[in-house]
C-alpha cells in the first residue's frame, strides 16, 4: 500500500453546502479543523494561560478526556501582545459534530472553556450549541489549501498502525 501525500484548494465558504451552523467544508487530506481568531476580552491573558495549565493537568489525569472529539491537534497561540487567540485544531468529525461533541464533552466534565475569555463569546454557551456554532464561524479564518503527508488517515487508524507495529516489534523480539 503505497501512501501519497497530498494538498486540497478549498473553496470559498460562499460555495459550500450549509449545516447545522454554518458552511460544511469538505474533508481534506489532512482531515477536518477550524482556526479561529479572536480578541482577548482586557486583562485576561493570564487567565487564558492558566486554562491551558488547567487542560494540561486535566489530560494528566485522564489522557482520554478530549478522546470524543477525534483530535489529531490543538494549538492554542496568544499574540499581538496577548491581545488575540488563535485555535487551531485538527480531527476527524465535521464542525457539526465537533461542536455538539465539544459541548456535551464540557457539560459531562463540568467544566468551562478557554473561549469563556474571549470578546463575544456566548454565556449561553452550554445549552446554546447555535450561539456556540455562530461565535466559532464568525472568527473562523479558512485555510485555501491544506496538505496531508498521510492523507485521509484517522486518530484511530494512527493509534491502531501504532500497536500493531509495538506488538509486531515485541513479537519480533521474543524471537530472538
Amino acid at each position: 500500500m503505497e501512501i501519497k501525500p497530498q494538498a486540497a484548494v478549498l473553496p470559498k465558504e460562499a460555495d459550500l453546502e450549509q449545516g447545522k451552523y454554518g458552511p460544511v467544508f469538505p474533508k481534506t487530506p489532512a482531515c477536518y479543523g477550524f482556526t479561529i481568531v479572536a480578541k482577548v476580552k482586557p486583562g485576561r491573558a493570564e487567565a487564558m494561560r492558566e486554562y491551558g495549565n488547567v487542560l494540561a493537568e486535566a489530560l494528566e489525569k485522564d489522557p482520554y478526556l478530549l478522546a470524543p472529539l477525534k483530535l489529531h491537534y490543538l494549538r492554542w497561540v496568544l499574540f499581538d501582545d496577548d491581545t488575540r487567540f488563535m485555535y487551531q485544531g485538527i480531527f476527524d468529525t465535521d464542525f457539526d459534530k465537533y461542536t455538539e461533541d465539544a459541548i456535551a464533552l464540557f457539560g459531562k466534565a463540568q467544566v468551562s472553556t478557554a473561549f469563556e475569555n474571549l470578546e463575544g463569546f456566548p454565556e449561553d454557551w452550554k445549552t446554546n450549541p447555535e450561539a456556540f456554532g455562530r461565535f466559532v464561524r464568525e472568527h473562523h479564518c479558512p485555510s485555501f489549501i491544506e496538505y496531508g503527508e498521510y492523507p485521509f488517515v484517522t486518530a484511530d487508524e494512527i493509534k491502531k498502525a501504532l500497536r500493531i507495529k509495538s506488538a509486531l516489534s515485541e513479537m519480533l523480539d521474543q524471537l530472538q
